[in-house]
């Protein structure tokens, strides 16, 4: 990280090493420790930890007040509301060390996670899924799923572009792109 083509606010903290791309916006009073990964073109807003090992892709925004927990990755075009949680240990207790028990999320390309959402670990986030404000995901959710409530359930799917889908028939049809969906063995996928 010699020379920087990202830009980081004099109010954050960057450990070394780590690796950021170029275009990346890291804005006031965050923290990016070391061995972490930040693709190209992310904005990192304020008050934002991203813990050691963490792997964010490019173009991923990642707004106020959000800790990216050991174990968490954000594949490309993520987008994760403020406040949003992520856990990494499903039975934590301050006077027993389990950093050898962290769990795996993938919140996976173009997902978007609603403010002051919370990920319980372990349970991956489907492409482009949209998980509602305020939810609590206790397991895997489809990618193109809309999900709601605590626990989280799917109540809908949504569109790339990330609009809600309407059933028609044996399809789902975005009414903003028009874009279609189909659902083949149990999962939602673009119409070719």
């Amino acid at each position: 990280m010699d020379e920087k083509n990202y830009f980081v606010h004099e109010s954050s903290y960057i450990d070394e090493p780590c690796q950021i791309g170029e275009g990346t916006k890291i804005w006031h009073f965050s923290h990016i420790m070391k061995n972490t990964v930040i693709g190209k073109n992310c904005n990192i807003g304020q008050n934002v930890v991203i813990s050691p090992d963490v792997i964010i892709g490019n173009n991923v925004k990642i707004q106020n007040n959000v800790s990216v927990y050991t174990g968490v990755i954000c594949e490309d075009d993520v987008f994760l509301g403020p406040s949003c949680v992520f856990t990494n240990v499903i039975n934590p207790r301050s006077f027993i060390e389990r950093k050898n028990e962290y769990r795996k999320t993938v919140v996976k390309k173009g997902a978007s996670i609603g403010a002051n959402a919370t990920i319980v670990c372990g349970h991956d986030i489907g492409k482009y899924a949209f998980v509602g404000a305020g939810a609590v995901v206790t397991k895997d959710v489809p990618d193109y799923a809309l999900v709601v409530g605590s626990p989280a359930r799917t109540i809908g799917y949504v569109c790339k572009c990330g609009n809600r889908l309407e059933k028609i028939d044996d399809k789902y049809i975005c009414s903003s792109c028009k874009k279609e969906y189909e659902v083949i063995n149990e999962n939602l996928s673009p119409r070719e």
